[in-house]
């Protein structure tokens, strides 16, 4: 027998041996979490604000020059029958960023408060609802929130942040809790509560005049009273304008904030440079996360009014204020992409782009029309059954994977995006609560010839007011109408001074039997089908 190995260099060699094997382990296990990384692609999406999807170059728009995003549609796929599950930005969002629809976690509403309204207030986004966001960040991505979220923020106390973006699945958030309205903008005719803001002022002018009277006739020796009862009349006076000037006086201030993760960075917002600073917080967050796999929900604050538009695109377009701020908001589509492509990512990024809902018919004033145009469909934003306020652009672009300039005409519906992602991102869509969204995967890519929705239903607030039924085996598409807005004026389109149409009530014209269409062959529902015309009228 030879000699025995002293003690020390055997425990020596069993040490470096285990090193090698961990190490051998660890080399492993990072070239398996390199190869699944390199199966998620990143996850581009972009949302803009009142959009109108006749707005568009690739939906037919010849007057509005949109050539990037008419770019992304020729190098990806098309939609034409995509549909927003509300035609309001709280509810609509709160259905793409969770695949439901938003009755199902109480972000719809009456005819009242349809959408959040102040920053200050609570509720929000219910934490035990799980977003895309939350499931693929457990996934490994990065996931980042630039630009509007408009699903509230505080529950109980105004720094307990429940609803923030944070607790729902985004690491790193740059934007507006809340959205853009006129009051954001000085100068500008208030634009939240305005009518019981003007009552408001009205009641207060008017208590004012009656204090006044007394205190003349009193002076005067006309009237009988004491200084006493005067002056505590007019601090009642004060006290009730203090009361709600409060809050309506400083809705800027309150509302229009920006927020970089839990911290305040502008309050209020400077609204000229919004644009600008949005954009380089996309660009900065592609380049930072360009090694690993990200989400990056960008929610554009483009074209919601007060329509803030850049020097540089004021004046250019034949449509206004409203189609510069379009034309604004292609440049920056066309600046995020350009970041993608510039930094390598273009084959390794699926990208969406969208609207949150159709154009906003009633937002007018002295400067012409500041809403979105809806092309042939008839209603828009607030109407939950025509198809203008349903209706919105949906392109996909993944080079290499999906078919470039294809144009599907299936129904599918901006919930649809919540199980496309998670299937992307390598996640799992929960089993323990109703998914209305159905993946898109099969359809974009044509291993699907139809979509995985045989029917879609539309709500209004809390109110079901139109469903549709699409007959795979004719291709034919019905929907029928259980309630409709009554116009103002009649015939008008739209409802002009009211601000949005209602859901319900005096507002409304309820069908029995309902208004059935056939969208295959009238897409802009000009006539209802009739038993004469259409047998199966009958039976609706």
């Amino acid at each position: 027998m030879g000699p025995r190995a002293p003690r020390g260099c055997s425990a020596s060699a069993a040490r470096d041996s285990l090193s090698v094997l961990l190490l051998l382990c660890l080399l492993s296990r990072t070239s398996e979490l390199k190869a699944a990384n390199a199966f998620k692609p990143n996850i581009l999406l972009i949302m803009a604000d009142d959009l109108g999807i006749g707005d568009l170059g690739c939906y037919g728009n010849d007057t509005l020059r949109t050539p990037n995003i008419d770019r992304l549609a020729e190098e990806g796929v098309r939609l034409t029958q995509h549909l927003a599950a509300a035609p309001l930005c709280t509810p609509s969002r709160s259905s793409f960023l969770t695949g439901r629809h938003s009755f199902r976690s109480g972000m719809d509403a009456d005819d009242g408060y349809r959408v959040l309204l102040w920053n200050g207030g609570s509720g929000g986004l219910p934490v035990n609802e799980t977003t895309f966001a939350r499931i693929l960040q457990q996934q490994g991505y990065a996931t980042g929130l630039i630009g509007k979220w408009h699903q509230g923020v505080n529950c109980e106390l105004r720094t307990d942040h429940c609803h923030h973006p944070l607790n729902h699945g985004f690491d790193y958030f740059y934007g507006m809790p809340f959205t853009l309205v006129n009051d954001c903008q000085p100068g500008r005719p208030p634009g939240l509560d305005a009518a019981t803001r003007s009552r408001l002022w009205h009641y207060t002018q008017m208590a004012a005049l009656g204090v006044l009277t007394v205190a003349v006739g009193k002076t005067c020796g006309l009237i009988s009273v004491s200084w006493k009862v005067v002056l505590g009349a007019a601090s009642l006076v004060f006290l009730f304008f203090v009361s709600w000037y409060a809050s309506f006086g400083f809705v800027r201030r309150w509302n229009c904030i920006v927020m970089r993760n839990h911290d305040v960075t502008e309050q209020p917002m400077v609204l000229e440079r919004a644009a600008s600073l949005m954009l380089h917080e996309a660009i900065s967050y592609i380049e930072r996360n360009k090694h690993r796999p990200f989400l990056l929900f960008v929610s554009l604050l483009h074209v919601h009014i007060p329509l803030v538009t850049t020097k540089q695109f004021l004046g250019k377009s034949r449509h206004g204020l409203y189609g510069d701020n379009v034309e604004e908001m292609d440049w920056l589509v066309g600046e995020i992409l350009k970041a993608v492509e510039v930094n390598g990512l273009k084959n390794m990024t699926f990208t969406y782009f969208t609207s949150d809902h159709g154009g906003h018919l009633e937002a007018r004033d002295e400067r012409g029309q500041l809403g979105g145009w809806n092309g042939i469909f008839r209603g828009g934003k607030g109407m939950g059954g025509w198809e203008g306020g349903i209706r919105v652009p949906a392109i996909f672009r993944w080079p290499g994977v999906l078919p470039a300039g294809r144009v599907i005409h299936e129904p599918t519906s901006l919930m649809d995006v919540f199980p496309t992602v998670v299937q992307l991102g390598g996640g799992e869509v929960p089993q323990d609560r109703v998914i209305d969204g159905r993946s898109l995967v099969p359809l974009l890519q044509g291993a699907a010839e139809h979509s995985a929705h045989e029917f879609l239903f539309h709500y209004c607030g809390k109110y079901l007011h139109a469903a549709r039924w699409h007959e795979k085996d004719s291709g034919r598409l019905w929907k029928v109408h259980y309630m409709t807005p009554q116009f103002h004026p009649k015939g008008a389109g739209a409802c002009y001074g009211r601000g949005l149409c209602p859901c319900s009530g005096d507002g409304v014209t309820q069908h029995s039997p309902p208004l059935l269409f056939d969208l295959s062959r009238d897409p802009s529902e000009a006539e209802p089908l009739s038993p004469g015309s259409e047998p199966r009228a009958a039976k609706t």
